[in-house]
């Protein structure tokens, strides 16, 4: 028969199974912050080549949509494609339309029209609310004030998508008229 007679000290258990605790809560708190900010901080490569053309699509439209117009110079001269339908205001020169998509912007499905400023000579071609699929290089323009404008390259003609809403950008979209339509 054996037996073992161990004798535990009280002080230095406490102070084990603090420091496990502390260990414990440490790998926690960095593995949170790594969920949190790592995606921001950590990234190596997050802006794309000029020379390839972004593609946007329902799920990111309104994202790049913002994030151009708030950091136009860091986007000038990159190539994106889209589709949209033409949407002109009184304004506009021939040469000049709003590629826009409807944004939903209520639980009882309200909407306001969001787009990028795009020029082409060919813009008169197009009617109002015909949907077309761009391809254009982001540059500055002016429409009461400086704002992003698309120099159309490629532009056709399309069939109206299955997918024609958008929805604001994250949970950070402010309603920018009070007025209910």
């Amino acid at each position: 028969m054996f037996i073992c007679n161990v004798k535990l000290n009280g002080n230095k258990l406490g102070k084990i199974l603090l420091g496990i605790l502390f260990v414990v809560i440490l790998l926690v708190t960095a593995i949170v912050c790594y969920r949190i900010l790592g995606n921001n901080i950590f990234k190596t490569n997050d802006t794309a080549k000029i020379e390839e053309v972004q593609e946007l699509n329902v799920n990111n439209y309104t994202n790049v949509l913002k994030a151009v117009h708030e950091n136009t110079n860091q986007y000038v001269g990159q190539k994106i494609k889209f589709s949209g339908f033409i949407y002109r205001m009184i304004d506009f020169t021939q040469t000049q339309f709003v590629l826009g998509r409807n944004m939903v912007i209520s639980s009882d499905f309200q909407t306001v029209v969001v787009g990028f400023l795009c020029e082409s000579e060919d813009a008169s071609k197009y009617e109002d609310n015909s949907w077309v699929e761009i391809e254009g290089k982001i540059i500055k323009g002016n429409y009461h004030g400086e704002i992003p404008v698309l120099q159309i390259e490629k532009i056709q003609k399309i069939e109206k998508p299955s997918e024609e809403y958008v929805y604001p950008p994250d949970d950070s979209f402010v309603t920018t008229s009070t007025s209910v339509y």
